[in-house]
This record gives structure tokens, C-alpha cells and sequence, in this order.
């Protein structure tokens, strides 16, 4: 039996009805991705909390991985079995009327055609994929994963529902040699990655305002920073021309770092809600 737009499972086939919705807000979240004007996505875990980022009037919700892995009870790092990933997906685009882009480390080992067809099933319009192994950190070769990249693309192409793709580059993170040797790998990467159908780059942990100056310059396309401590605040992330901004597991943790302090109040005996 069909069901409405994001209810499919992982097991069924989009119906053309359902593509023709996906492939609408693909095109409404990829018109979000504006430099200097930057699409801002507090990255959610579960139906309650893209609820919460929905209700607070952002446009679209972001899954983060290591956050969506915590809430099931695994590691980050694609230690979360693909049917739980996804079918966390599933339950947060139920939840929500807004484009849902999913972050989906570096594919769970399925082929790209299969990636593409979970993707659509669950409701989610768009993705982030790592270029660097989740097990070892080792970076994946620039060339293999610009290939995975177009083989992404033209899945979805010929699945004949859109996808927008954030190609992930983690040379801030994995990369090898100094700063400026980093960020021309990163700029060599993510210019590859566009031209192999990425709508966005991501250069995570990239937090030097010159550095990210330089990326949303030269890069070719889109580029998302990561918000977290230490980075330049949102406001300042546009003057630089980003286009994207996330928060990773950010919010999670501080929400379960409120919970702990909630609980030790209430093992003490003492009253564990703020003041009104």
C-alpha cells in the first residue's frame, strides 16, 4: 500500500508520487544553500528534537550521525547496523514537514544505487559522505571518492529523485602537513567533489576565519562550517560567504550534559529545575 511522502520503508519503492514531493524539497533545500546568507541546521537525533528545530522556524533539519548513534545506544563511525540508521531517518521525516537531510558517514558500505533508494525511502532529501575511512581516519583517495560522489549522483539521476549531496572533507581532521598544505588539499578535494555533482562542501573543523575566508573564495561552490567553540559565530560565518552552517553533535551533548545536571540535583534531593 503507498504511503505519503517519507513513510515508505527501507524495504519498499518510492512510488512516482513520492519522488515527484522528494524531488521538490531537494530543490527547496538546495535553493538554501545562498553564500553569505548560509542555511542554518542545529543538527537533530530523533522525531522530538527535529520537532523542536522545526517548531523554532528553521527550514529544513539535519540529522548528526554520532548524535542519531548515541540516542540508538552505538559508537560513532559507522558502528550503528544500516536498518537502525535508517530507520531513524525514517521516524524524523515523519515528524516534520521541512526537507530533511540526513548524515550518513561514509554510506554504510552499500553500493551507491542502494544508498540512494534507502535515502528516498526514508524521506530524506539530501546527504552528507565522509571522505575519510570511519574505522582507521585514513582519508580516502581524492579520485575514489570524487568517483563515489558521481556514481551517488547519477543513482539518484537515475532513480529519478533528487538528492543534495555535502560532501564532507576532513583534512582538518585526518590531513597530514601544515596548515596552508591543508587547506590547499582541502580546496583541491573540494573542488573535485563539486564537479563530480556535490551541491555543498563540507570542510569540517575548519575554524580560522582566514581559512574559511579562503575556502568559500576559491573552492568553486557552496561550502558548510561547522559551529562549535572557538569558531567565528554565525553572523561572522556569513561575512565569510559561508553558505551552510551545522553543529554536529553540539546540541546533543549539551542537552545530555543538562540532563546529568538535572540528575545530580535529583540524587542530592534537591530541586532539579531552573528557576521560571
Amino acid at each position: 500500500m503507498a504511503e505519503t511522502p517519507g513513510k515508505t520503508t527501507s524495504h519498499e519503492k518510492t512510488t512516482s508520487h513520492e519522488k515527484a514531493a522528494i524531488c521538490e524539497k531537494a530543490a527547496a533545500l538546495r535553493a538554501l544553500h545562498v553564500p553569505g546568507d548560509p542555511v542554518v541546521l542545529p543538527n537533530v537525533w530523533d522525531a522530538a528534537s527535529a520537532r523542536a528545530v522545526e517548531a523554532a522556524g528553521f527550514p529544513a533539519v539535519a540529522t548528526g550521525s554520532q548524535s542519531v548513534a548515541a540516542a540508538l545506544g552505538y559508537e560513532d563511525g559507522q558502528d550503528t547496523p544500516v536498518d537502525e540508521m535508517f530507520a531513524a531517518v525514517a521516524r524524523i521525516t515523519r515528524a516534520v514537514a521541512v526537507p530533511v537531510t540526513a548524515d550518513i558517514e561514509r554510506g554504510y558500505g552499500l553500493e551507491p544505487a542502494e544508498l540512494v533508494e534507502r535515502l528516498a525511502a526514508a524521506g530524506a532529501v539530501g546527504c552528507n559522505l565522509e571522505d575519510s575511512d570511519p574505522a582507521s581516519g585514513a582519508m580516502i583517495d581524492p579520485g575514489e571518492q570524487a568517483d563515489f560522489l558521481a556514481a551517488v549522483r547519477a543513482a539518484a539521476a537515475e532513480a529519478g529523485t533528487d538528492l543534495v549531496i555535502n560532501a564532507r572533507v576532513d583534512t582538518f581532521i585526518h590531513g597530514s602537513g601544515n596548515p596552508g598544505e591543508r587547506l590547499a588539499e582541502a580546496l583541491d578535494r573540494g573542488g573535485r567533489y563539486l564537479k563530480a555533482g556535490a551541491d555543498c562542501v563540507y570542510p569540517i573543523l575548519a575554524s580560522d576565519p582566514e581559512v574559511i575566508g579562503a575556502l568559500a573564495r576559491e573552492i568553486g561552490g557552496p561550502i558548510n562550517v561547522l559551529s562549535r567553540p572557538g569558531a567565528p559565530a554565525i553572523r561572522d560565518l556569513a561575512a565569510l560567504g559561508v553558505a551552510r552552517v551545522s553543529f554536529g553533535p553540539g546540541i546533543h551533548r549539551a542537552a545530555q550534559a543538562f540532563t546529568a545536571r538535572m540528575l545530580d540535583a535529583i540524587a542530592r534531593g534537591d530541586d532539579p529545575f531552573p528557576p521560571a
